[in-house]
């Protein structure tokens, strides 16, 4: 399957409740005092096969949002956003880490809800410790890890599962240099097999060296669209 992720006028809404607690529409439209806004709105774009692209933008602009929109973590309220091909995520420092959990059962856990099946996932957990880095801590709760630990476990096992569609949300940020080369390793060779890698954070230099085109979001949209240098350009001017 070619990789490919195409939006159509997408927007994903969210509720909340008087006490501002998140509320599905249909618990919504059963309760009094409840408000909603849309995270994103009106995004029409695609990217294909071999691109990688930056989310430029302030914070609270819909990066995040958008991101977890094409991991399936969001649905879509109005329009489509379709990502066809294998989905690796790192979508934020705790990347989907239990804290009570050891890293080799986190690492279990996490390759499980990355698309192995339970068996590869222990036939696997002795490599995700051997390139993790981990040593000894590796058998020791998450919880006592420091934020680049816990970033490290996430990178192998999306190294591991082999996506074609790999999606980053700043945590490379966390990461020592060791770890921050082997995300633009990781990034480089999947674009030159056909892949495509999405990424948002405040490292500009660590995106451009990664991407070559960028899209700019305010208030939940796409605002500019264009090669890295230009859009980041313009988005530093304003």
């Amino acid at each position: 399957m070619i990789a490919s992720i195409v939006t159509r006028n997408a927007g994903v809404r969210f509720m909340f409740d008087a006490q501002q607690r998140t509320v599905t529409p249909r618990l919504g439209r059963l309760r009094r005092g409840v408000t909603e806004t849309w995270g994103l709105r009106g995004l029409t774009f695609s990217i294909g096969a071999g691109e990688a692209v930056a989310l430029l933008g302030p914070s609270g602009a819909g990066k995040s949002t958008l991101l977890r929109t094409m991991a399936g973590v969001f649905t879509t309220d109005e329009g489509t956003l379709e990502v066809n091909g294998t989905i690796g995520t790192l979508l934020s420092i705790e990347a989907g880490l239990m804290g009570s959990l050891t890293g080799r059962e986190n690492a279990v856990l996490l390759s499980v809800l990355n698309g192995l099946g339970l068996r590869a996932a222990r036939a696997m957990v002795e490599t995700v410790k051997e390139e993790s880095g981990l040593g000894d801590a590796f058998d020791r709760p998450v919880g006592s890890y420091s934020q680049g630990m816990r970033a490290q476990i996430g990178l192998t096992i999306a190294q591991r599962v082999g996506p074609t569609v790999l999606l980053l949300d700043e945590v490379h940020e966390a990461l020592d240099h060791e770890f921050r080369a082997k995300v633009e390793q990781q990034a480089r060779a999947l674009i030159a097999a056909g892949g495509i890698v999405v990424a948002a954070g405040h490292d500009h230099p660590l995106l451009e060296r990664i991407c070559t085109r960028a899209l700019l979001m305010r208030g939940g949209t796409v605002v500019d669209d264009g090669p890295f240098a230009e859009v980041q350009a313009r988005y530093l001017a304003d």
